[in-house]
């Protein structure tokens, strides 16, 4: 996952929006979000090299994402995956303290930032700081950096959500196109990450399309204040639809 803009607490009507665009190699399989016969509960994408998922949520409306670091960060024997799938597989502990144990341990995976969380509560927290944040309400963004770190695609993603979530009627077909734009931005806005000019280009943009490697599927979450979930998620191969996209609504268990 790479590029994540969410509004916490800011709407009236919906106390979680999030969109979410997954960047990836196009040869790493993965499979599209659904929910996982082997840990039920879970709706989720699954990466089926490693066996984890990027953005997932559960029946509970628990909630989580992760993203990696440019340029890698540091180097660990664990997959990131795991760790927002184990937060959707348990209920005992809130996000605060599933934060606190992950950063506790954080040595042990490659350079990464996590949100978990639900409707009422969110924490974030990166395993190159080790300290975990507990977010007010606001709109956020994560790209492949710590939290809100002003990338020029990460504030064009802040202000299309705000436009967006402005709107009389939320649909997870509009929201979807908050992530949309394929344009690059001039050489003197980007971000100096240590992959080079022409690689930062290439992942300039919300939504990448390069030879060998692009946005894979955009996915949006909506939780209203009745309980209700909606999951969308469309996917993506060299930056063309890759089947339908895929809606799931259902009321949250308590």
């Amino acid at each position: 996952m790479c590029l994540i803009v969410l509004a916490f607490q800011s709407h009236p009507r919906y106390p979680l929006i999030v969109v979410a665009n997954r960047d990836e190699y196009y040869e790493r399989p993965a499979a599209a979000a659904d929910f996982w016969a082997d840990t039920p509960g879970i709706l989720a994408g699954r990466d089926l090299e490693a066996g984890g998922t990027w953005f997932g949520v559960n029946k509970h409306g628990r909630w989580s994402a992760v993203t990696n670091f440019r340029g890698g960060g540091q180097k660990g024997e664990l997959s990131r995956g795991e760790l927002p799938t184990n937060f959707l597989a348990e209920r005992e502990r809130g996000p605060v303290d599933y934060l606190g144990r992950v950063l506790a341990q954080g040595a042990r995976y490659n350079g990464f930032s996590l949100l978990v969380g639900d409707a009422e509560q969110l924490a974030y927290g990166n395993n190159l700081g080790c300290e975990v944040e507990q977010l007010n309400a606001g709109i956020y963004t994560l790209s492949n950096d710590r939290l809100d770190t002003p990338w020029p695609k990460s504030e064009l993603a802040r202000r299309m959500l705000v436009q967006a979530i402005d709107a009389s009627e939320l649909r997870s077909e509009d929201l979807l196109r908050v992530l949309a734009s394929r344009d690059c931005f001039p050489d003197g806005h980007l971000p100096d990450t240590g992959v080079g000019i022409e690689m930062e280009r290439t992942l300039s943009p919300p939504f990448i399309v390069a030879e060998t490697y692009g946005t894979r599927c955009t996915t949006v979450l909506m939780i209203d204040n009745t309980g209700e979930l909606t999951f969308a998620e469309q996917s993506f191969l060299h930056g063309k639809p890759l089947g339908d996209l895929r809606q799931y609504r259902f009321a949250i268990e308590t």
